[in-house]
């Protein structure tokens, strides 16, 4: 089932889509994931379809809610902190909507408040990492897809530390890997390597230096992991770069 919807938060109206799997029950404490769409994206369903992230929730049984952006020119972007476009330009305060729009879900559904994650796609992949930074008391863990941790201006020490899984390409041309200019997005932006964001977190967690793996899952096709662990409260941190 799914529910598209707002909430005015800072005199905007903030919308956003909430998928129910068939076995919620009100009765059981139920975990949430929050979806976050890439920039230039046009909303909820374009990061739907390519993750498959409803497919999911309907066979493990969470709950699902998809944010948006505010459009501007027709595409949606997030106040990342470093990135992106308007939202980021005119400090559009995302942190405080998605913030509040867990305050309504809380006050309508039986959210287990211990299992609230977020992952997200490129600009939502950054917007990630600012969740973890500014709503770790919220956020038990993130899944960051291609991006990078942004924002330079406040330092990355969270009172609760928050696991990371952290997903990228080596082929990502958007944001590379190494960082620096992307030469297929359209953002402009100068971005950070993935391995920046991670150590600051790593350092803020207190995590015991970083262990790296190869694995060769067929002639063509690889990943590698790096993991920090030995980290306060557990929080582990886990990088996969695939080959593909």
């Amino acid at each position: 089932k799914n529910i598209y919807d707002s909430i005015v938060y800072s005199s905007l109206n903030r919308t956003y889509l909430l998928h129910i799997p068939p076995q919620y029950s009100s009765a059981d404490p139920t975990p949430l994931v929050i979806g976050l769409h890439g920039g230039a994206a046009p909303g909820w369903m374009t990061f739907e379809q390519a993750c498959k992230l409803s497919v999911k929730s309907n066979s493990s049984g969470f709950l699902l809610v998809y944010p948006e952006g505010v459009q501007v020119a027709g595409i949606r972007t997030w106040n990342g902190g470093g990135c992106c476009s308007f939202n980021e330009s005119s400090n559009v305060d995302d942190v405080g909507f998605i913030n509040a729009l867990l305050d309504s879900l809380l006050l309508e559904y039986n959210i287990d408040t211990t299992r609230i994650y977020a992952t997200g796609f490129s600009n939502g992949a950054i917007m990630t990492y600012r969740l973890a930074s500014e709503l770790s008391h919220r956020i038990a863990a993130i899944a960051p897809v291609s991006g990078t941790l942004e924002d330079e201006n406040f330092i990355c020490n969270p009172p609760y530390p928050v696991p990371i899984m952290h997903f990228h390409s080596v082929l990502d041309s958007n944001i590379f890997l190494q960082g620096g200019y992307g030469t297929k997005g359209i953002s402009g932006y100068k971005f950070n390597s993935v391995n920046h964001g991670l150590q600051k977190f790593a350092a803020s967690n207190n995590c015991i230096s970083a262990v790296d793996s190869n694995y060769f899952v067929s002639e063509n096709s690889f990943y590698y992991k790096k993991s920090w662990h030995t980290c306060n409260c557990d929080a582990e941190q886990i990088l996969y770069v695939t080959g593909d």
